[in-house]
């Protein structure tokens, strides 16, 4: 099956280099470009991709507003961040706004890849300078708010130590030795005791990155 792509970035040159990038991946189509927000809105609702590939400063609208637009008008596209950005605010923005994955322009052209096969398998990523950043803010805190994870089983809390750390549904289930259904059913479970919206939302949570002000079973943006 082919993902296909819709790139946004207001830098031909960057999107020029992301289409020759993935023209040579199998696998993978790119069916649109975007150069600002509202035009990546209105690519992803009559193009419908599989991915959108969001930059963040865009004119006419950030990458940030765009994306929450997008969760509300074509929930059905997973949203990527590819951007030059990896302060701890910027990435908690985009992750509220409904973004499934964060990398960095810096990244390496493997990881861009699977980011983007990531995102539309329906898992959440963080690039490892990103996973980085957000550890090292965490840990630099001086006070720890009150732990979130209390009302999880014993069972759920490794299925967020897993998704903190990175892996798919289909590792997650080879390593505990359940089924990706079951460990699905038990994620929809946890997003709605911590009160999350999204598997890259508990995982930053997990990681002490954000912490829970929305109500359990509340909407994300």
């Amino acid at each position: 099956m082919t993902v296909r792509v819709v790139l946004a970035d207001d830098h031909p040159v960057v999107r020029d280099g992301l289409q020759v990038l993935l023209a040579s991946v199998d696998g993978i189509s790119v069916v649109g470009v975007a150069a600002n927000g509202p035009e990546a809105v209105r690519a992803a609702v009559t193009l419908q991709p599989d991915v959108l590939v969001m930059d963040i400063h865009m004119p006419g609208g950030d990458g940030v507003a765009a994306t929450q637009e997008v969760a509300r008008v074509a929930p059905a596209v997973g949203v990527l961040m590819l951007t030059m950005l990896d302060d701890d605010e910027t990435v908690r923005a985009a992750v509220r706004a409904g973004a499934a994955g964060y990398v960095l322009k810096g990244s390496s052209q493997q990881q861009i890849v699977r980011a983007i096969q990531a995102v539309a398998a329906g898992d959440s990523i963080l690039g490892s300078g990103v996973a980085r950043h957000v550890l090292d803010a965490a840990a630099g805190r001086v006070s720890a708010p009150p732990d979130p994870l209390q009302a999880l089983t014993p069972r759920e809390r490794q299925i967020l130590e897993l998704l903190a750390g990175g892996l798919s549904t289909t590792a997650m289930a080879s390593r505990l030795a359940l089924t990706p259904k079951t460990v699905n059913n038990n994620l929809s479970t946890i997003f709605g005791k911590l009160g999350v919206a999204n598997r890259t939302e508990a995982a930053l949570l997990a990681r002490g990155a954000i912490r829970p002000d929305r109500a359990p079973g509340g909407s994300g943006g």
